[in-house]
């Protein structure tokens, strides 16, 4: 929470209000009271053994709030927080390798380094930063051009050739720091490849400003909107804007989803957090309002004359598009925008995190918004001091699956890394295939036989058709369930047993079924998950074969 530092001063700056200053200067103490080590590092949380790598994070805070507004603070302070700095500088030049954590602490070292370097007048921390800048370039991936890195094993592939990929992390952390470290230096090499990173990434941008990162190696971290701990998109995109206006719009429209999740100043950590009462985190606040300072006072582009022209990627009904790398499509029919993933790469030992095995992943409508989007498998706080507490008995993954709970174990399709999945374009209309086995987290299947099922979703301009089938016999209580995206402001009405309605704006979203739907249990209207902050009516059908015909109108 250090990192406050620099909003705080910047809005000292920008307002003449003394208070922003003072309370600056008590957090500055405070870091230095309760989570400074003698090594130069800060911890992550004020506990013995904590990480350190996020002193990264709090020297740029510091050094840019010294840069940009050090003339709020008297000589005697300033000098002090410089020295301060001096010593983060030290322990992240001798500790920081392009090995060290995930990717995203050598790239954002980069900058640190480079700024570091430029402020105290070391040649040393930045000749270590273009060091590392430049072997960052060597984790960009052969087909897809995407940032891997957020997990290990780093350098070796899946079974499917997929290598460790984080939307999140990479556009609200690792790419604003290369482009930070790319314009402070000037170093065009990084800038042009940077410029290729944003616009590969920028195809996982849902046209209200959300980041799909349904599929993503470290999406136990999803937020809608990015990641829960990063710092934002916009420090990568809005100073990229002078050449391409979509980077511009990218930027603005986040911001804008930003305010929406906003509620009595503080940002949630998803859309429908405020409808379902969920607490809320500081920590997205104050890691969101660091990003929008840095864009402020580093200058923000003219903005084009008109957006008329300007579209996202996902704004462009092409059809389908696949990314090799992360064995993920992406499908753009009429209105409708989809997320299909058998993505294979756990995020180093953690199990039961992402979607895969052809799931599903994300439903989105030009007008309806959200209709149905993946959760983790299994919400396990993973990192517990940067996750929420699920303290619901009824809560429940939310991507639509094929599902079966046996002696304590859940078999699930969509964690079956070995799902075949294919796509196919034509005539206007996108039809995905994938067959897969009901298994574990572990990739193992239930002790009392293998089941075999397949789905298939397919995408045309007025409605969405999905097909669950599976080969397991009645008794054995294989469900199909299918989480529709609603909050719980929405009147949703059933209006016969395979036939309901939910009321949304001026809109209806209407679900229709072959056979009869029921209910799970719900503590209040509405099931809900943290990750990535959304709410659901939870249908389900124990049928072997089940199609279900999603329309809106």
């Amino acid at each position: 929470m250090g990192d406050c530092i620099y909003p705080f001063l910047h809005l000292a700056a920008s307002t003449n209000d003394h208070r922003y200053t003072d309370a600056a200067v008590l957090l500055y103490r405070w870091m230095e009271r309760t989570v400074s080590q003698e090594d130069g590092s800060w911890l992550n949380e004020p506990k013995k053994g904590a990480w350190k790598g996020t002193t990264v994070f709090s020297a740029i805070a510091l050094a840019e709030a010294l840069k940009h507004h050090g003339a709020l603070l008297d000589a005697p302070l300033k000098q002090e927080m410089t020295a301060r700095l001096k010593k983060s500088g030290d322990f992240i030049y001798n500790n920081f390798t392009i090995d060290y954590g995930n990717i995203n602490y050598p790239i954002t070292a980069t900058y640190c380094l480079s700024l570091l370097g430029e402020l105290l007048g070391e040649k040393r921390f930045r000749e270590k930063g273009k060091e590392l800048a430049h072997k960052a370039m060597s984790f960009i991936t052969p087909k897809d051009k995407l940032l891997s890195g957020e997990g290990g094993p780093y350098y070796s592939k899946s079974p499917k050739g997929c290598l460790s990929v984080d939307l999140g992390y990479n556009v609200e952390e690792s790419l604003p720091s290369l482009v930070l470290y790319a314009k402070l230096t000037n170093d065009e090499a990084v800038l042009q490849s940077v410029r290729e990173l944003l616009s590969a990434h920028l195809a996982f941008m849902l046209p209200d400003g959300g980041w799909d990162n349904s599929w993503g190696t470290r999406n136990y971290k999803w937020t809608y909107w990015g990641s829960r701990t990063s710092d934002g998109c916009q420090p990568a995109y809005a100073l990229m804007a002078d050449s391409v206006p979509e980077f511009y719009k990218a930027a603005l429209v986040n911001t804008q989803l930003l305010q929406t999740c906003t509620h009595d100043g503080l940002l949630h950590g998803g859309p429908h957090y405020f409808s379902h009462k969920a607490p809320v985190s500081l920590h997205h606040t104050f890691c969101h309002i660091k990003a929008l300072a840095t864009i402020l006072d580093h200058g923000i582009p003219t903005p084009p004359r008109t957006f008329a022209k300007v579209t996202l990627p996902r704004e462009q009904a092409y059809g389908s598009k696949y990314f090799e790398d992360i064995q993920t499509g992406l499908i753009a029919v009429g209105k409708f925008r989809g997320t299909v993933t058998a993505y294979d790469r756990d995020y180093k030992d953690f199990k039961g995190g992402h979607a895969s095995g052809g799931a599903l992943s994300m439903l989105w409508h030009e007008k309806a918004g959200i209709i149905l989007a993946a959760s983790m498998n299994e919400y396990q706080l993973y990192e517990a001091g940067n996750m929420q507490q699920d303290t619901d008995p009824l809560s429940i993954c939310l991507t639509p699956r094929i599902a079966l709970e046996e002696e304590g174990k859940i078999y699930m399709n969509i964690q079956d890394f070995g799902a075949r999945m294919a796509i196919d374009d034509k005539d206007g209309e996108v039809t995905v295939l994938t067959s897969a086995s009901l298994v574990d987290k572990d990739q193992q299947g239930p002790a009392s036989g293998d089941i075999a099922c397949t789905t298939t979703w397919r995408f045309s301009k007025d409605k969405i058709t999905l097909r669950f089938k599976h080969n397991a016999p009645e008794q054995q209580g294989v469900r199909i369930i299918i989480p529709l995206i609603s909050p719980a402001t929405e009147e949703f009405r059933i209006i016969k047993p395979e036939l309901a309605e939910i009321s949304r704006m001026d809109l209806k979203v209407r679900v229709k079924a072959d056979k009869p739907l029921n209910l799970l249990p719900m503590t209040g209207k509405r099931v809900f998950n943290y990750v990535p902050g959304l709410e659901a009516i939870p249908f389900y059908s124990n049928a072997g074969e089940l199609e279900i015909v999603i329309s809106i109108g």
